[in-house]
């Protein structure tokens, strides 16, 4: 296998793949560019402005009394788009832990036991989230990969 990348920014932004047979990394590539958006950032607001914050500074994105929040090392962020829309968008590194939050995989410090048997994720901030037992099965295997 070959792969070129050509970076020429008077030409149109083109992606071309030749493949002998199509398998799953064809249709991951295909998935990776039909859902790219070509931005690496959210716009995120607070009381009194608002702000670009890019997706790895993001460790986790809650919804709070029907508002979604990026929680960033820096602080709460409040977002317009809707967690399922937002779940949709961003990339394999943010996951879903519970029904309300999705997890950045890259800002997880480690999982730790929390009373009556549950899970609970640190984030690097020292910020901490519960993770749902529905959830607890796919975390694992994807966090372990």
């Amino acid at each position: 296998m070959r792969f070129e990348l050509i970076i020429d920014k008077d030409k149109e932004e083109c992606i071309t793949a030749v493949v002998h047979s199509p398998g799953k990394l064809t249709d991951a590539i295909e998935q990776l560019v039909l859902q790219y958006t070509g931005e690496d950032t959210l716009a995120a607001f607070t009381e009194d402005s608002w702000a670009r914050i890019s997706l790895e500074d993001i460790e986790c994105i809650v919804v709070e009394d029907g508002k979604t929040f990026a929680v960033t090392a820096q602080g709460k962020y409040r977002l317009r788009q809707r967690l399922y829309v937002l779940e949709q968008q961003l990339p394999q590194n943010f996951m879903r832990i519970n029904k309300s939050t999705l997890a950045n995989k890259k800002k997880i410090v480690r999982f730790s036991a929390a009373f009556h048997g549950a899970v609970n994720v640190v984030f690097q901030s020292g910020f901490t989230e519960y993770v749902s037992r529905r959830c607890f099965a796919e975390i694992k295997r994807r966090y372990l990969k």
